[in-house]
């Protein structure tokens, strides 16, 4: 029998690495482990559970276990010590990726994770794909064919050759082609976080029940880790958010005041000036300190909404907005006009989200754009969301609309509401996703007579 100890985290004792490497060589109902705290574990890993997730998942097929074989065994340790190591969630999503790929031997290997409404993919992370390759085959999947398998039915899957799968629907223009598939789901706290999809063995081969093993295990612990990492992110939020309250509060309490008073001074020199000209630049100036005024003001607002734990639907926008920076290059612009908290409750809520996050992936997967602003506004009963890009412009192909600009549509008509989008009136593009903020349609239905226009 083994008795292991717990550590301050996977990548920090030699010792239990060693000898968790020695669980290679053992059968799998031969140890125990036993939990001990540790002062500076913080937010660390639980090691014996991870321990204990990876025995269980292989455990559970002792006929089997014998065929996986130390080498492989170690391989999976590995690839836990490797995601183990990863503090963001970006980059643990991406090790664990490059884990689940080097770990059966995968030519292309996916992670995608699920939207709020848990029936689309919201992101999706490659490897074995170039830039190249990348760019020729343009948005990123949202789930459907094969990939959506595992989405209406969370279980592990294995095909010989994905292409001969019913549900298959083949692969867009410039997407290299795969053969056999390998697709495991990731939990986090009960939950179907995401799944693995791993595709075209290296020796030409079908994936095996040993491939198939050793992925629901790296798949167990890729839910802590990523659950790790999302609580180191959080110390780092609680961390910074008394340094966030100082810097609201002077920016009140000085930097606020003092644009104020210097406006004032501005409006009486004015009334002084005789010189028609200098008298409309002080006017300039005083308008200029007053949109800086009401940017330092919502500026304080997110410094204090941002990290509540209390989430609102403002605060939500402005994270939304600021996670697209990366996909778009920049930081969207984003305005947040009237009592959107208090007026907009589910389901409405949940589809604005939703479509905030798809017109801000339209812009950054089509537009071209260099700037693009976004409007979300409550007024006289009535929920607009508006955005403005100044890319190449809105050019909708004959009999085609893209699955994100349906999806705005759907939501809005199921709402009782209207989605456009066109070109601006020089350059760029023009969404608005509009709904009244009243009961939903009587009869709960929607006018499909026209696509977004």
């Amino acid at each position: 029998m083994q008795r292991f100890g717990r550590c301050t985290g996977l990548t920090d004792d030699f010792y239990v690495v060693g000898t968790l490497q020695q669980l290679a060589y053992a059968a799998p109902n031969n140890f125990m482990i036993v939990e001990k705290e540790h002062p500076d574990h913080g937010h660390r890993y639980n090691l014996a559970a991870l321990a204990r997730s990876l025995c269980r998942s292989l455990s559970r097929v002792p006929d089997r276990f014998e065929f996986v074989g130390p080498q492989q065994l170690l391989r999976l340790l590995d690839a836990v010590m490797a995601i183990g190591s990863e503090l963001t969630l970006a980059d643990a999503l991406r090790r664990i990726t490059e884990a689940a790929a080097e770990l059966v031997d995968a030519r292309y290997a996916a992670l995608g994770v699920l939207d709020e409404s848990r029936s689309q993919l919201s992101e999706f992370v490659t490897v074995g794909l170039d830039e190249s390759q990348m760019e020729r085959i343009g948005a990123r999947p949202e789930g459907h064919g094969i990939l959506g398998l595992l989405i209406l039915d969370p279980t592990p899957l294995r095909l010989p050759d994905l292409t001969a799968h019913p549900e298959s629907f083949g692969f867009p223009p410039g997407h290299p082609p795969m053969t056999s598939f390998l697709g495991v789901p990731i939990h986090l706290r009960g939950v179907v976080y995401g799944n693995l999809y791993l595709t075209d063995k290296a020796n030409g081969e079908a994936f095996t029940e040993v491939d198939q093993e050793l992925a629901v295990g790296l798949a167990a612990a890729a839910g802590l880790a990523i659950e790790n990492a999302r609580l180191h992110e959080q110390s780092r939020t609680a961390g910074l958010l008394d340094e966030r309250e100082r810097i609201a509060r002077d920016l009140h309490d000085d930097v606020i005041q003092r644009l104020f008073a210097t406006g004032l001074s501005l409006q009486a020199a004015a009334q002084l000036v005789n010189e028609p000209l200098a008298a409309e630049r002080i006017v300039r100036a005083v308008d200029d300190l007053d949109a800086s005024i009401r940017q330092v003001r919502s500026t304080i607002f997110e410094l204090h909404q941002r990290w509540s734990t209390t989430q609102s639907l403002r605060s939500d926008i402005v994270v939304i907005c600021e996670e697209s920076s990366k996909a778009l290059g920049y930081k969207p612009s984003c305005d947040i006009v009237g009592p959107v908290d208090n007026a907009v409750i589910e389901p409405i809520r949940g589809h604005l989200l939703l479509c905030i996050r798809e017109a801000l992936s339209n812009v950054a997967r089509h537009a071209r754009a260099s700037s693009v602003q976004l409007e979300v506004m409550v007024h006289a009963g009535q929920l607009t969301l508006r955005v403005v890009d100044n890319g190449v412009g809105y050019a909708p192909r004959p009999g085609h609309v893209s699955s994100g600009l349906e999806n705005m549509l759907v939501r809005a008509e199921s709402l009782g509401g209207r989605f456009t989008i066109a070109r601006g009136d020089d350059s760029g593009t023009v969404a608005v996703w509009e709904v009244p903020l009243g009961t939903l349609p009587p009869d709960g239905t929607r006018n499909r007579s026209q696509g977004p226009s």
